[in-house]
């Protein structure tokens, strides 16, 4: 499955990222779309088998799941 983390900072943006490349994990940093909004401008796309928990790291705003048809649907806490 394919999710969009949004984040409050870059720099948690940028270690989710470098997380997700330790784990092996398929991620992207990337500006955050249009029709999301986002603290501070950048998520991290990436693959996995669940949605992630924003509470469960640090400065992650929002988990989003990505559909097929590339819309966003909002993973709650």
């Amino acid at each position: 499955m394919e999710y969009l983390a949004t984040f409050y900072t870059h720099y948690g943006a940028v270690k989710f990222n470098k997380h997700c490349d330790a784990e092996r994990v398929p991620a992207k940093l990337m500006p955050v779309p249009r029709e999301l909004s986002a603290n501070c401008g950048l998520c991290v796309r990436f693959e996995a088998p669940a949605a992630l928990k924003p509470s469960e790291h640090e400065d992650m705003e929002h988990c989003y799941a990505v559909d097929e048809r590339g819309g966003y649907t909002k993973k709650e806490d």
